[in-house]
């Protein structure tokens, strides 16, 4: 390993957040009642962590990317937008990477219970000496994005109604700095039909592994059909490439949930 040159303050290694203590994720247990379409309620806030890290294939190693970026492409006296945050893990390995100066996250979600949570962990989490962070309340569709350059919207334009993405996107590249960065996970449908069919059963048996009952990927499903709206990779592509993103690729994809990098 080089030594550090003289002078100057060599980063500690990232640590993985603790978002908190994890309560288990049964809400789609029991089969005697109908938990109605899916919501980021208070029910789902309070075991939120346990549910991604049991659906989510891939998504410890995209926070751990995302942090990587942030160190990499955050420039001083800009900000990082967090959208759609959460109980704010990304914005945690943001504010944990960010080495340049003069910098603010602003952490973005409409859910109340989400909101909450996240101030709450931030205060306990965050790191004293990073860049200051903002937990707003609000529709990521109202925010206005000024000299941003990251922007992480992880697996939350799925949410979005579909007619409604391009102008967001566009909104926010217009914010954005010259070389400013954007990470967008998602939820995807292939365009191949029996390899979506492949993917989906994967993905099945993935949360089978992670103690999952059928009982429950079924009536998870049955909730999240018309509130998550997946699409095809090439639809972001296109996307992305009109709102004014100069380079679109995928860094990062397990089954159906890819994660893209734009660069404006």
């Amino acid at each position: 390993m080089r030594p550090a040159a003289a002078g100057i303050k060599m980063p500690a290694p990232l640590q993985p957040a603790r978002i908190e203590p994890m309560s288990k994720d049964e809400i789609y247990a029991a089969g005697d009642s109908d938990p109605g379409p899916f919501e980021f309620n208070e029910t789902v806030a309070r075991v939120f962590p346990d549910m991604l890290r049991r659906s989510i294939p891939g998504y410890t190693a995209t926070l751990e990317a995302i942090g990587a970026l942030a160190g990499r492409f955050v420039r001083p006296g800009t900000r990082c937008y967090d959208l759609g945050c959460s109980l704010g893990a990304a914005t945690l390995a943001m504010q944990r990477a960010i080495r340049a100066v003069d910098c603010r996250i602003i952490a973005v979600d409409k859910a109340p219970a989400m909101v909450s949570r996240c101030r709450e962990i931030l205060a306990r989490e965050a790191e004293p000496s990073g860049p200051p962070v903002e937990v707003v309340q609000a529709d990521i569709r109202s925010i206005d994005v000024q000299r941003a350059s990251m922007v992480v919207m992880n697996y939350t334009l799925q949410f979005v109604p579909v007619d409604g993405r391009s102008g967001l996107l566009t909104r926010l590249a217009a914010g954005m700095t010259d070389g400013g960065i954007l990470v967008l996970s998602e939820k995807v449908v292939d365009d191949d039909a029996e390899i979506e069919r492949l993917l989906v059963d994967l993905h099945h048996d993935y949360k089978r592994r992670n103690a999952y009952s059928d009982l429950e990927i079924s009536r998870k499903r049955a909730a999240l059909e018309n509130v998550l709206l997946p699409e095809r990779i090439g639809n972001h592509r296109q996307r992305l490439t009109d709102a004014g993103f100069r380079h679109v690729g995928v860094w990062l994809r397990q089954f159906n949930f890819v994660s893209l990098l734009a660069i404006r």
